[in-house]
């Protein structure tokens, strides 16, 4: 168990219509403090984003997911929370918040691997 480290996950998710709380899965972000670790990845389904609302653009979506991988990459261009230490930047990509792309409560897990865990959960939730 000693090759195992602690990890936190959360599930990026768009609601089209607040107001409606309807919502789908796009997207995983995940932490791991003992490997110096944060990820994200994420695909949005164009066909699934028009049936919950056909009038919004999938460019819209791509460039705001875009600006939160470079946070996580700690990218200058991800201007100031880019800048900030791994685990705050976690925390602030999922803080509650009640806009059109949302991000689940945070899980715990143990990995060896947190890339491949990320990848594992994104083919899970996601896709």
């Amino acid at each position: 168990m000693q090759d195992k480290y602690t990890f936190e996950y959360a599930i990026i998710r768009i609601v089209p219509r607040v107001e409606r709380e309807e919502f789908f899965n796009v997207g995983v972000i995940l932490f791991c403090k003992r490997k110096k670790f944060i990820g994200i990845k994420y695909h949005i389904n164009p066909d699934k984003l028009k049936a919950f609302s056909p009038d919004l653009e999938l460019d819209f979506f791509e460039d705001y997911l875009k600006a939160w991988e470079l946070v996580c990459d700690g990218a200058a261009a991800g201007g100031k929370i880019g800048a900030m230490e791994l685990s705050d930047r976690f925390r602030w990509l999922t803080a509650c918040r009640s806009t059109i792309i949302q991000s689940s409560k945070t899980h715990p897990g143990l990995s060896d691997d947190p890339q491949k865990t990320l990848e594992d959960i994104f083919e899970k939730q996601v896709l």
